[in-house]
């Protein structure tokens, strides 16, 4: 059996969990079912007391033939079996870096931060996606320990796996992560003008650059500027990757 320990860090180590602690769970899971069956992402529960998880929702697209159940039952042994091997070491050093990051966060704001990161999967037909995931703090012991979280994963539309970054809600920065440095960056969000969002929106919708161009009472030309434009700034290539990319970064 792999040694699953490896994800998780000794400085968010949950050991006993009091009734005070123990009553902020009362019939959580629930709504998170509930969310479950509205998106197409699939959604994960994180126990760090227990070292596994406590829900896996149903995605045959991320969970590799797998039913929900089955994964939740398998824990961590999901990831040794169908993460590629650079991606492995990748998902240890993102627990290490990311655990290190929580640490220097004043408690109080802990619940507020979301680390971003993509690996790829294999699934059993031997064919590889690229997935992004992001990991939210749901519940906190008392001394600020991180005892569940959330995970959405999402297909990326990133080109390679990596991609570590951390951001907290409301904040107009992003803390990237350097794997050659080994360091933490600042930097700040991707800021869309109006006519990128119009763009975007619209587009989501499925218009043509020409009924964009109607919608918004400009000619295609400057509809194909914006575009550009939006392509340059977000380091995508066409409009799906420019969608994707706002989506999974909530730029809209």
């Amino acid at each position: 059996m792999e040694n699953i320990d490896g994800f998780f860090s000794f400085k968010n180590t949950v050991n006993n969990i009091s009734d005070d602690e123990q009553k902020q769970t009362e019939n959580y899971l629930e709504p998170i079912k509930a969310l479950s069956r509205t998106t197409y992402n699939s959604i994960y529960v994180i126990d760090y007391q227990k070292k596994g998880f406590d829900y896996v929702s149903d995605n045959p697209l991320f969970l590799c033939g797998h039913t929900g159940e089955e994964v939740t039952e398998m824990g961590y042994l999901f990831y040794f079996k169908y993460v590629i091997k650079k991606d492995l070491d990748l998902l240890l050093k993102v627990n290490e870096v990311g655990f290190e990051f929580y640490e220097k966060i004043p408690v109080e704001d802990r619940k507020f931060y979301t680390i971003s990161y993509d690996f790829h999967l294999k699934n059993q037909e031997g064919k590889t996606i690229l997935i992004n995931q992001k990991l939210t703090p749901l519940f906190l012991t008392n001394d600020g320990k991180i005892w569940k979280a959330i995970c959405i994963v999402s297909l990326s539309n990133e080109h390679d796996s990596g991609n570590i970054r951390i951001f907290k809600k409301g904040d107009n920065k992003i803390f990237r992560y350097d794997l050659e440095g080994d360091f933490w960056k600042s930097e700040g969000k991707i800021e869309l003008s109006e006519r990128e969002k119009e763009v975007l929106s619209f587009s989501i919708r499925g218009f043509t650059i020409n009924e964009i161009a109607e919608a918004i009472f400009v000619s295609p030309d400057t509809v194909k500027f914006h575009r550009k434009k939006l392509f340059d700034k977000l380091g995508v290539n066409n409009i799906s990757e420019a969608v994707a990319y706002a989506t999974n970064n909530k730029l809209i």
